[in-house]
């Protein structure tokens, strides 16, 4: 059984206070040189080598997702190492991950979302074409394959927060022109991470991710920093094609997801904000079964956020945040929002053990504050109200649901803090990220909500860079 979570908290926190302490010993070196591989080797300029070792402890209780233990720990490693050769316009590279996790119990959600063993994320051929639209212009080609970060995340990403991440292979096209304006295409068939399987997870086995002609993800997004002077403007679209294979069935999704973004950074005593909205259309099954009806799509994601940043001292910065994904009310048309392979930490709490709150049957408002007291130490605290926009589909990403609509739409009051510290500067990295759910009456008094009090849950992180 899991153990009482100060018992739990006390075995982590030994080592981990032991490596901060040997790390605060170095830091005392008023300038110290981070020991980095790409110099420890002697590599010559042309080839860029790094790599990050990440080891974390996280603790959960009064879990919020159906079918779960209530209370369960985990500890998760994730390592890896880049390379990448460059010689005039000709590039290769390639990254090698290993994600492992060791959980006390199996039933407490781990899957391939944390562990992807001794993977090849990244090995690709690229190009750079100089400036072939004139003076600041660019152009490159990636093919093979690689890590995607496209516009606001919120669709295409690489998350970094999860423990394994986001891997995709195909074509990748990047152009910009002189006056600033960038487009990005891709097509590209996402990496199904393996094992999938929980025995497979849980044993952290070896096994090549694959990626076929069953799931496919295309499309692209331009920028335009100066159609206005105050703000960047910009365009994306995504389609999805899923299909079942001979060992996984699917939903069959057939998605089409477009976007406008109009957003200003912040900057000191400025006023920035951001905007953007995601139609998404096509068709998905109403489940796995093969003879499932086939459901028109018609959904919807809304971001609305408005911000001000002080000048001087921590450089604090306080935003107010809206957020809408659409919820499946039985409509003719299929309103769940699907945020395909997008982040979830940079909006709304964190992956791993938490997992309950995605871009999914979402209404959710508060505030955000982040600030950097030092060079080394940076912080944020949230709190968000959170509703259902259906309150006959299941909540986010939790599976509470309540299909006669009977519990309501009240979630409840997410509370989001983390704090980071640099114990040895650009080489040592400290993180804590805490979340505190008091649950609302639609998790409380649905018929499959767990009925284990509000939720706790902290991780305590490490992460080396060399």
């Amino acid at each position: 059984m899991t153990p009482p979570l100060p018992v739990f908290r006390a075995r982590c926190c030994l080592p981990v206070a032991l490596f901060l302490a040997a790390g605060a010993a170095f830091a005392a070196d008023p300038a110290p040189t981070p020991w980095n591989l790409h110099d420890a080797v002697g590599a010559p300029a042309s080839l860029q080598l790094s790599g990050s070792f990440r080891a974390r402890l996280e603790t959960l209780s009064g879990q919020s997702r159906a079918g779960l233990d209530s209370s369960f720990s985990l500890a998760s490693l994730r390592s890896n190492v880049f390379a990448e050769y460059r010689k005039d316009w000709f590039r290769i590279g390639g990254e090698l991950w290993d994600s492992r996790a060791y959980p006390q119990e199996p039933t407490s959600g781990v899957s391939s979302n944390d562990v992807n063993a001794l993977e090849a994320v990244q090995a690709y051929v690229g190009a750079d074409f100089g400036t072939p639209f004139g003076e600041g212009s660019a152009a490159s080609a990636q093919l093979g394959r690689f890590l995607l970060n496209l516009g606001s995340r919120r669709l295409v990403a690489a998350d970094d927060y999860r423990n394994a991440t986001n891997g995709y292979s195909g074509l990748r096209v990047d152009l910009k022109s002189a006056g600033g304006n960038a487009v990005t295409l891709i097509y590209t068939q996402p990496q199904v991470r393996l094992p999938d399987a929980l025995p497979g997870v849980l044993d952290n086995d070896v096994k090549l991710d694959r990626e076929s002609s069953d799931l496919v993800l295309w499309g692209g997004v331009t920028a335009v920093p100066k159609l206005l002077p105050f703000a960047t403007l910009e365009g994306s679209w995504f389609g999805v094609r899923e299909r079942d294979r001979a060992d996984l069935a699917t939903r069959d999704r057939n998605l089409h997801s477009a976007g406008l973004r109009l957003y200003r950074d912040p900057k000191a005593e400025t006023v920035d904000f951001e905007l953007e909205a995601i139609q998404q259309t096509g068709s998905v099954r109403a489940s796995t079964a093969a003879a499932a009806a086939l459901l028109d799509v018609s959904a919807w994601f809304y971001h609305v956020e408005a911000g001000y940043q002080w000048a001087g001292g921590s450089r604090p910065h306080l935003a107010f945040e809206v957020d809408y994904a659409g919820g499946d009310d039985g409509d003719a048309k299929y309103g769940r929002f699907d945020t395909l392979f997008g982040m979830r930490r940079g909006d709304l709490a964190p992956s791993g053990l938490y997992a309950a709150v995605g871009r999914t049957n979402l209404r959710a408002a508060g505030l955000r504050l982040e600030a950097t007291p030092t060079a080394r130490l940076d912080y944020m605290a949230s709190w968000r109200v959170l509703w259902l926009a259906s309150r006959t589909d299941s909540f986010s990403t939790t599976g509470v649901r309540d299909v006669t609509g009977r519990s309501g739409d009240f979630a409840g009051h997410q509370v989001d803090a983390r704090l980071r510290y640099w114990v040895i500067p650009r080489s040592l990295r400290f993180e804590v990220d805490a979340v505190f759910l008091a649950k609302g009456r639609f998790l409380k008094d649905a018929p499959n909500a767990p009925q284990t009090g509000d939720t706790h849950y902290l991780s305590v992180n490490l992460t080396s860079q060399f």
